[in-house]
């Protein structure tokens, strides 16, 4: 590589599997805000009662080398169980909520509807000045349809973030 040649920025979905414990998410964290990585997209959740283990969902982006020292850091964290790159080890299906509200008279109410309809974006609340669609899909499919909704009349999004599973047999707790 070229030394004026900046490293290539990657994104990754990573899940880790953690003990259900109070205090996890935060070393979790604060790994990645005391080395200065970014988190796109965290998403947390109880996966196994009896055991007491929650999945923990990270999208995140770097060089090549610091996604690696990411996922080692990771590994290394107690009560780390098991870190899957699930952007390297396979195909995966990934998935988003988000609900979507808009508001609009006239045209740009029928528009906002006829886009939902083009994206399967359901209404799950409406009034004479508003709806609020949910919508999923992946995070591009979700970005698009947020973007046609602006100049509609935009007024608020929430979502979830990415939730992610390998694709066939394999699960994340056989690592």
């Amino acid at each position: 590589m070229s030394p004026n040649v900046p490293p290539s920025i990657e994104q990754r979905t990573i899940a880790v599997i953690v003990d259900n414990e109070p205090g996890v998410l935060a070393r979790v964290i604060g790994l990645f805000s005391g080395r200065g990585y970014n988190i796109e997209s965290l998403t947390v959740t109880e996966v196994d009662p009896t055991m007491r283990l929650s999945r923990i969902t990270i999208v995140t982006s770097g060089t090549p080398m610091v996604l690696e020292q990411i996922k080692a850091q990771l590994d290394r964290l107690v009560p780390v169980h098991g870190v899957s790159d699930l952007t390297q080890e396979g195909p995966h299906v990934d998935r988003e909520l988000a609900l979507v509200k808009v508001a609009g008279a006239g045209e740009k109410r029928v528009e906002s509807l006829r886009i939902a309809d083009v994206f399967r974006a359901r209404v799950v609340d409406s009034s004479h000045e508003h709806f609020t669609f949910e919508i999923s899909g992946n995070s591009s499919k979700l970005n698009a349809f947020i973007e046609l909704m602006h100049p509609l009349g935009l007024i608020d999004v929430s979502r979830t973030g990415v939730v992610a599973i390998a694709r066939g047999p394999k699960g994340l707790r056989r690592l």
